[in-house]
């Protein structure tokens, strides 16, 4: 049995999204973001750097794994599935996670900062990080004009890109010049295993929707309060 602690976040959903596709058992552990479960002393025994999304897997002697990407190539070697095993097939894969995790991961977690949860609107850093997700997906539009999925058949790399770049409007990046990706987008979004996943946990706001209500405000408003309690924290005030 693999345990999950997750929050419903594109980082956690990755996670949710991967075992429910490889159909491995798993209990599912929700985090309090906001109450800053996550740097609680048990958790950071289980995760040191106080982040979500980690598994423990109790059939490995209770083996922890923090890091989304890492989690990901765990539960891919672990089962033989989503990942090839040849070295060139591996590498694609690699390829595709690692552009997830170094740049739209962090791209547009910055646009969502500045866009949606900055106390002040910096125009020049909203622009910065919007253009480079646009940028971004304009990669992966071009790629994909010619690939079904990101690195051959259906893989980790389609599972990680994915669960950020269906929350494109909530960094307020659009995607209507960009067919390809959204083809991909779809496509993705139908499979069974990815619907079950992104509801362990759901989000409190639609992500995959382009306008947002008074419950989008209140979840930005909680966000911004954990920036400033997590820079309080970091600067001992």
């Amino acid at each position: 049995m693999i345990e999950l602690y997750t929050a419903a976040t594109p980082n956690g959903h990755k996670i949710s999204v991967a075992l429910e596709e490889l159909e491995l058992p798993y209990s599912l552990r929700v985090l309090d973001l906001g109450k800053q479960e996550q740097k609680e002393p048990w958790f950071l025994a289980i995760n040191p750097n106080g982040r979500i999304p980690a598994i423990v897997d109790h059939a490995a002697n209770g083996f922890a794994i923090f890091e989304s990407g890492a989690i990901l190539i765990y539960l891919a070697e672990k089962t033989g599935k989503l990942m090839p095993f040849d070295p060139k097939g591996r590498s694609r894969v690699l390829q595709w996670l690692m552009f997830q995790m170094g740049g739209i991961g962090p791209m547009m977690g910055q646009a969502n900062v500045f866009f949606r949860y900055f106390p002040e609107k910096i125009q020049p850093a909203i622009d910065r990080y919007q253009g480079e997700c646009a940028r971004l997906f304009r990669v992966m539009d071009g790629h994909l004009k010619t690939n079904e999925y990101l690195a051959g058949d259906y893989s980790i790399a389609d599972i990680a890109n994915w669960a950020w770049v269906r929350t494109h409007h909530w960094s307020g990046v659009p995607v209507a010049e960009f067919p390809h990706l959204q083809r991909w987008m779809a496509v993705i979004r139908a499979r069974p295993a990815v619907q079950r996943g992104i509801l362990k946990p759901p989000s409190s706001v639609n992500l995959d929707a382009p306008d947002h209500d008074e419950k989008a405000r209140k979840f930005a408003e909680e966000a911004r309060k954990m920036m400033e309690t997590g820079h309080s924290q970091k600067s001992g005030v």
